[in-house]
This record gives structure tokens, C-alpha cells and sequence, in this order.
């Protein structure tokens, strides 16, 4: 009875311990070879707010990982696929030395990522793998973006939420001009800028989405749909940000448009964009209950 019961979680991470020296070996070459994206990715977390949610998303998936276990039980008999793993790692070694020539830190990154996907390849296969595959992509989703990818993404932003801004603002009887993602009222001008572009938050709530759909949505097109979502909420939330400083700015005080004030409306945005996200959420997973009970009913 008592090896019924602890056999469920034996495996966490059994046998590990039985071959400690090349596991320890393993994991300090893996440090030695990807201490600088190890240290340059921490460092944008701490210190970018583009990249901040990586704070979050690193230890959390870590976390997931630990918490979800081995599913196949003990290295070696987990079906590991060595070859796989070997190619696998090799890539990224190889990614990682180019990148290194180049002093891409994204591709720098990714070839960490890599490396650490090739030794779950080599230890444990493609099973264990799939299994951790929310970790994994909270992972990588907690790389920043490439500022060339990040410049060429904020200004076709910046102008749409400049333009949904402006269409607001238009509504409640304030005239504006739109010129670029600069908004001209009279006697004020609203510039808006990459951090007003959306695209941060952006950011932020695909990887809270995907988060949210891994954890309490079942099928795919649901989790996909609700990464989907993310696009327009965000968009929205932006140009009613935008809106909202400019309805202050006008009839209120100029000095609302900056300051704690601003950031303030931000942190609000966000946090109603998240309350969004849930309640798509929760009508997606009813959507997959009702799902269910047709398919049991049909069949």
C-alpha cells in the first residue's frame, strides 16, 4: 500500500543522485559556456522594463518544471534520446559561438534555450520534453526582443494607438489632429512615444496568456485563441490610455500628462487589460466544458 501511494512521485527527479559526477560535469560546462547570456539575460530583467516580466517568468517556470515532475521516471530509463540530444546540443554550441562572433545576445540566448532542450532530449526524450512544454515556452517568451524586431513593431504601433487616441478623444468633443504619433490639441501636443506604443504590454500579456491558457485551458485552439486575444486587448487598452491623458491634459491640468500620474494610468491599463484576459479565459473554458459534454452526448 505505502509503495502504491509514494509511487506516483517518485519521480520528480529520482536518479539524478545515483550519477552524480557527470551531472555535475554536465552542469558546469553548460555554466561555463553560457555564463554571459545567463548573465546579460538577468541583468535586462532587473533593469529593462521591456524586459521585466522575466523576473516572473524565469522562476515560475522553473517552478512548473519542478512541480510537473519526470515523466518517465529515472535518467536512462526514461527513454532518452541520445543521438537527438547530441545533435541537438551541438547545434547550439555552434549557434552560440557564432553569435558570440557577432555579439547577438538574442541568437545568444536562444542557444541556451537550445542547449537546455538538448540535455532534456539526451536525458529523458522527446516525452519529457512535450511535458515540460509550458516551462519551456514561458522560457523562451522570457527573452527580450531584438531591438531591431522591437523598433520595427513600435511605430506601426505607436500610430495606431495615436490614431484610436485621437478617434476617443474626438468622441468627448476634444479636437485634435493626428499627425504621425504626435497628437495636436490646442495649446497642447501629445507625443506618443515607444513606452506609450502598447507594445510592453504587449509583451507582457502573451506570456501571462500563454501562462493562464497552460494552467486552466485543454485543447489548443483555446490556448491559442487566448494568446490571439492578447493582439487586440492590448491595442485597445493603449488608445483608451492615451485617450484618458489626453482628456486629463485638456480639462484638467497639462501636468497630468506626465509624471506619476502617467505611469499610474499605465499600471491601471494593465491591470484591467489582465482582468480582460481572465474573463476571456474563463468564457474559453466554458466553451471547452460545453465542448465536452457534446462530444459525450454525441457519442
Amino acid at each position: 500500500m505505502t509503495a502504491a501511494v509514494t509511487g506516483e512521485r517518485p519521480g520528480r527527479f529520482q536518479g539524478l543522485g545515483s550519477a552524480p559526477a557527470p551531472a555535475l560535469v554536465a552542469g558546469l560546462a553548460f555554466l561555463l559556456l553560457f555564463w554571459e547570456p545567463l548573465r546579460t539575460l538577468a541583468r535586462d530583467w532587473w533593469t529593462d522594463p521591456d524586459a521585466g516580466h522575466g523576473l516572473l517568468l524565469g522562476p515560475l517556470a522553473i517552478w512548473l518544471a519542478w512541480r510537473r515532475g519526470l515523466a518517465g521516471g529515472i535518467p536512462g530509463e526514461a527513454g532518452g534520446h541520445r543521438v537527438t540530444g547530441l545533435v541537438l546540443l551541438a547545434g547550439a554550441v555552434v549557434l552560440r559561438y557564432l553569435s558570440g562572433l557577432a555579439a547577438e545576445l538574442f541568437t545568444m540566448r536562444l542557444s541556451m534555450m537550445g542547449a537546455g532542450f538538448g540535455l532534456v532530449v539526451f536525458l529523458w526524450g522527446w516525452r519529457q520534453l512535450r511535458a515540460w512544454w509550458l516551462p519551456a515556452l514561458l522560457l523562451v517568451l522570457s527573452i527580450p526582443i531584438p531591438d531591431v524586431v522591437l523598433n520595427s513593431l513600435a511605430f506601426p504601433l505607436q500610430l495606431k494607438a495615436s490614431q484610436g487616441g485621437a478617434a476617443l478623444l474626438e468622441w468627448r468633443q476634444v479636437p485634435v489632429r493626428v499627425a504621425g504619433n504626435v497628437i495636436l490639441m490646442p495649446g497642447q501636443t501629445l507625443f506618443v512615444t515607444e513606452a506609450c506604443s502598447g507594445l510592453r504590454s504587449l509583451t507582457a500579456l502573451i506570456a501571462l496568456g500563454t501562462l493562464v491558457g497552460g494552467l486552466w485551458l485543454r485543447r489548443p485552439w483555446t490556448r491559442i485563441l487566448l494568446v490571439l486575444g492578447t493582439l487586440p486587448v492590448a491595442m485597445a487598452l493603449n488608445s483608451v490610455r492615451i485617450f484618458l491623458t489626453g482628456f486629463l491634459v485638456y480639462y484638467v491640468s497639462p501636468g497630468l500628462g506626465e509624471g506619476f500620474m502617467h505611469y499610474s494610468e499605465g499600471w491601471a491599463i494593465f491591470t484591467v487589460a489582465f482582468g480582460v484576459l481572465g474573463g476571456l479565459a474563463w468564457v474559453l473554458s466554458r466553451a471547452e466544458g460545453q465542448w465536452r459534454r457534446a462530444g459525450s452526448t454525441g457519442t
